[in-house]
């Protein structure tokens, strides 16, 4: 067992199960968490879930499902070098875009557009969803009866209203308190993640260029390392180790800043680091510099290329469409989700069979999303 910090959080000061369980016999509270998310139907779509590329684009270029494993590795290596725990940082990686929709932010933005009028949708609440209450694998509760942290991980933002409805797991919001360290750690490993490995998929799919790079702070740094030492080294390992290298760059530094942050405030316990103003997890401000300049120039030159654009343009038409075919008529729908939208709008009208319908979207893959669209309005797919 790693000797964990007195702020760590651990199965003996776990907050619970909305449903008690007895504790395991062999692992940890954590360990089962990510282990029931691991088993889940959610998780194993991600499979077939775009980053920014739609899943069909190649088979080369990050999912949701390989960008949650990356976001899981960088995770436990920030835990261990903290001495924070390992399974609740992996179990809120591996869990936390379960809820994400198919075409990745351009299928989330036209879901949200699309339920407005029904209480909007935000993949992280999504996700919430999906472990409290989509999952439908055990006998004795709904969902996958998660610990009350790797609840609090996944969820990430939460807008005043819907804190409201969520209970004590809304009560930070409401208070401004912080999760825990383990969640904060995630919160930036998955950013950490993203930036670097978008910048290696951009640059694969020639939409970005080294030359562009070489004006950013923080690839360049790597760039003049990286050729000094193999200046004839293929183009393409010359990439993989600069990528490589400015993830250790950041992680090095987030382990540095808030080993900082930890030795000046020292929490004696998860309770003080909730309830401290601001999170105790960060970059430098220097590297917070560096990582924004990274953002801007992703941004600006691959979440808005005009191919990236072309795809994101295609894919909200494509939810959108689907959302108001089934919103229309829900005899459209799956069987299993038909019986539940008539349930829920008898229960709570419009905004029930609404939300039925948006969890089915955001349930699809990339390629069944497609695949429903033709079904639905090509005439000449009859089934």
């Amino acid at each position: 067992m790693q000797n964990l910090a007195p702020y760590a959080a651990t199965s003996e000061s776990t907050l619970g199960r909305e449903v008690y369980e007895e504790p395991p016999s062999y692992r940890s509270e954590y360990q089962r968490d990510r282990d029931r998310i691991v088993h889940s139907t959610s998780f194993r779509r991600l499979e077939y879930k775009t980053q920014v590329f739609v899943n069909h684009e190649g088979d080369l270029f990050r999912t949701r499902l390989t960008h949650s494993i990356e976001v899981a590795q960088i995770g436990r290596a920030l835990a261990r070098a903290l001495r924070l725990n390992e399974d609740l940082t992996e179990a809120v990686a591996l869990a936390h875009d379960l809820g994400h929709t198919p075409f990745g932010h351009a299928g989330q933005d036209a879901l949200n557009e699309c339920m407005s009028s029904f209480g909007g949708f935000e993949h992280n609440l999504q996700s919430l969803r999906v472990v409290d209450i989509l999952e439908e694998k055990y006998a004795e509760f709904e969902g996958l009866n998660l610990t009350f942290e790797t609840r609090e991980g996944i969820l990430k933002h939460c807008s005043i209203v819907n804190a409201k409805r969520l209970g004590k797991l809304g009560e930070r919001f409401l208070q401004q308190h912080q999760p825990s360290l383990e969640a904060q750690i995630t919160n930036l490993a998955d950013e950490i993640a993203y930036n670097n490995h978008d910048v290696d998929d951009g640059l694969r799919a020639g939409l970005i260029s080294v030359e562009q790079l070489l004006e950013i702070s923080l690839f360049k740094e790597q760039h003049d390392i990286v050729k000094k030492l193999y200046p004839a080294l293929s183009s393409r390992r010359t990439i993989h180790e600069i990528v490589r290298r400015m993830i250790n760059r950041l992680v090095s530094d987030l382990v540095e800043t808030s080993n900082k942050n930890l030795a000046d405030i020292y929490p004696i316990s998860i309770e003080e680091v909730r309830q401290h103003p601001t999170p105790l997890i960060q970059f430098s401000e220097k590297m917070t510099e560096m990582n924004l300049e990274l953002k801007r120039f992703l941004r600006n030159n691959l979440y808005s290329h005009f191919r990236v654009y072309r795809m994101t343009k295609k894919a909200q038409h494509i939810v959108e469409m689907l959302f108001e075919a089934f919103m229309n008529d829900t005899k459209l729908l799956a069987n299993e989700y038909r019986t539940k939208a008539q349930a829920m709008e008898s229960d709570n009208g419009n905004d029930g069979r609404a939300r039925v319908v948006a969890d089915y979207i955001a349930g699809m893959t990339d390629r069944y999303a497609i695949t429903e669209y033709n079904r639905l309005f090509d005439p000449l797919k009859l089934t």
